[in-house]
């Protein structure tokens, strides 16, 4: 929940982030340069539903709401502590591989990525089209854990080098748009989880095994608001968990 003055005006301070029976000070490093940020909250841990806001950094150093709040489809087990810019808490409900649960923390953001060979017109961030070749690995064992690879053999040879892999081209509309959340990458954690996206949820409400999902045209809207050199994060937790205060 974000909470707002008279003048729609909010600064935000991310020197509560906890978990439930856990407190530290400072836990969290939002880049002094990061200007744009896209904030998620859900009602509780085990929610797998919740909002979007997009939200924009001034000159005066306070971040400003823009736009109406965006529904969106998180974990179908809700959140747990991922990694990513901010501290882990010591493990408490920490991510882990399969668990259906969508990272919580604060991370930047990846290339986007789509069907199409070429970016929306307005789009800003890196562009990857996705093709019957590409992948993004699963398998906790490989030394390819969370990591896009292309194979020239496609699933055949995918099948051979993985024990389970995330097709990046599917069958349905999903990956239409997509874009990298960059989670557990640095360093690569094995089994802490891999190939998290904000992607074209299936429906209104049907949660996903991990990622953030939401209708197409916001996804596009995201799509056509992020900049690369703002260097823009995902903030992501449930209600609580960061304490926000203008």
């Amino acid at each position: 929940m974000i909470f707002h003055n008279n003048t729609g005006w909010i600064a935000l301070f991310f020197f509560a982030l906890h978990a439930p029976g856990f407190a530290q000070k400072n836990p969290v490093g939002i880049p002094a340069d990061s200007r744009q940020a896209l904030l998620v909250t859900s009602k509780s841990w085990d929610s797998s539903a919740g909002e979007l806001i997009r939200m924009e950094k001034l000159p005066s150093g306070k971040w400003k709401p823009v736009g109406e709040p965006i529904p969106v489809m998180i974990g179908r087990n809700g959140m747990a502590w991922g990694r990513g810019l901010h501290k882990n808490p010591n493990g408490i409900l920490a991510k882990k591989e399969g668990d259906g649960k969508a990272p919580a923390g604060v991370f930047t953001l990846g290339t986007a990525f789509g069907y199409a060979p070429l970016a929306p017109p307005n789009c800003q961030l890196p562009w990857r089209q996705t093709t019957q070749q590409d992948f993004f690995v699963d398998d906790k064992n490989s030394p390819d854990y969370n990591k896009w690879v292309r194979l020239a053999g496609g699933v055949s040879e995918a099948e051979k080098r993985w024990a389970s892999f995330e097709k990046m081209r599917l069958e349905n509309h999903l990956y239409e748009l997509g874009i990298v959340v960059n989670h557990n990458m640095n360093p690569v954690v094995p089994g802490a989880g891999s190939a998290i996206f904000l992607h074209i949820w299936r429906t209104p409400e049907t949660p996903t095994a991990g990622c953030t999902a939401m209708a197409r045209e916001n996804l596009l809207l995201l799509l056509n608001w992020l900049k690369a050199d703002t260097k823009p994060v995902l903030i992501q937790a449930p209600e609580g968990a960061l304490k926000i205060r203008y």
